[in-house]
């Protein structure tokens, strides 16, 4: 009796339920602990049109896996009533400790969601001893449930950025709401029809494509399109992350093209590539000697025509901005290195959504921080094997899913 008392505390059985039998196995490191309820109790149906209570019609012997006591792994059997609230069908009563999948209790799942939220799915069912198939089943109810009940109404401003499920294939497009900072919506493949399926969800969701003011992606052909065509009050700002990279690759070019001749550029890369303020001492002694102006490196001129770009983002006003990136355009165009006069044209090309950035003013660090975050847990998986895998990671990390109303005991990052 005291043991049984101590184990209803413990889980915080309450009447009708009590603990009946508890029986523990050394040698096979298990725990199984027999609930039941009381001779003559009754039960809610979970449907609203029945809103008495209902003796018990019959019973089925059920089990959830339950959190390990130390480290024998616990199981709660009992004997659950179905009800019958007046259609001559049998409800099966849901205890309070059942999870919302089947075989776990709430808190098993909340431990579930916590371990993933941290590493693979594969190392968590090493640690938990389940099979993955189970645990994906069971993120994907608690992602898709969760969803169901997100309002979309507030959505004004969003991103999107393509990224592989596995090195180089299978792309996925992400939707970011650039205010609140989460995914949205996460889309197979990266043509213009993403845009499209984007606002399927935002309109299920009370949002309305019309009120979708800045759209920020990079310069991909695909998600212009896509913008232009379902977004159609969006004014389109190409962030400055993506300029850059377009830039620091014509200066990698540069580099590469003269580092055949000029010696002293091998091992050079990241010296060009990086901010000065990240470079490490060695790299900053490396730098100044490359910017001797007796050498006259091609690659120093291109990383000057890099630097100077960045600095055109501190304009006070979007006049000064377009009148630095004029001067900037002529100087790049005049330079004599054909991969910086490139990039140039590239960005003449989408004058107009360069100029867009300094008016809507989004926030980029919040695309690239949130695609660094779905990089990393791709990294450590290994890639994803399917699309539905790797949708389920990136909400669980960057959708900001309240998932306490499902089960109170989460409690994520």
């Amino acid at each position: 009796m005291v043991k049984t008392n101590i184990f209803e505390k413990a889980l915080a059985i309450q009447s009708p339920w009590y603990v009946k039998d508890i029986q523990f196995n050394v040698d096979a490191k298990r725990l199984d602990i027999y609930i039941d309820f009381t001779k003559g109790s009754t039960f809610p149906s979970t449907k609203p049109e029945y809103p008495d209570l209902y003796n018990a019609k019959d019973t089925i012997d059920k089990a959830w896996r339950h959190l390990n006591f130390f480290e024998h792994e616990r199981c709660l059997h009992c004997r659950t009533p179905g009800i019958d609230p007046g259609e001559n069908k049998t409800e099966l009563v849901s205890p309070p400790w059942a999870g919302i999948n089947s075989g776990f209790t709430l808190l098993f799942e909340a431990l579930i969601l916590e371990l993933c939220a941290h590493m693979p799915v594969h190392c968590v069912c090493q640690i938990i001893k389940e099979q993955d198939n189970k645990i994906w089943r069971l993120l994907k109810k608690y992602i898709d449930r969760t969803l169901e009940s997100e309002d979309y109404s507030h959505v004004t401003s969003v991103g999107m950025d393509e990224t592989s499920r596995t090195k180089g294939h299978n792309y996925i497009t992400l939707f970011v709401d650039m205010v609140k900072g989460k995914t949205i919506h996460v889309a197979e493949g990266k043509d213009h029809k993403t845009v499209s399926d984007f606002v399927d969800v935002l309109e299920t969701h009370n949002g309305d494509r019309n009120q979708i003011k800045d759209a920020s992606c990079d310069m991909s052909p695909a998600f212009i399109k896509g913008v232009t065509k379902f977004l159609p009050e969006a004014g389109i700002t190409f962030d400055k992350f993506h300029i850059l990279k377009i830039i620091n690759k014509a200066v990698d070019i540069v580099r590469r093209e003269e580092v055949a001749t000029r010696p002293i550029l091998t091992n050079a890369r990241y010296i060009l590539l990086k901010n000065e303020k990240n470079l490490t001492r060695r790299q900053k002694e490396k730098l100044e000697e490359l910017q001797l102006s007796k050498l006259n490196l091609k690659s120093i001129r291109a990383l000057h025509i890099r630097e100077n770009f960045q600095e055109i983002y501190k304009a006070s006003s979007e006049e000064d901005f377009e009148t630095l990136l004029k001067k900037w355009y002529f100087w790049a165009t005049h330079s004599r290195l054909d991969p910086m006069i490139k990039a140039a044209k590239t960005i003449k090309k989408h004058w107009a959504g360069v100029l867009e950035w300094k008016k809507s003013q989004i926030n980029n660090g919040l695309l690239e921080g949130l695609n660094s975050i779905v990089q990393a847990a791709k990294a450590k998986a290994r890639g994803f094997k399917t699309f539905q895998n790797f949708r389920i990671v990136v909400f669980l990390l960057t959708g900001d899913l309240d998932f306490k109303t499902l089960n109170p005991n989460v409690a994520i990052m």
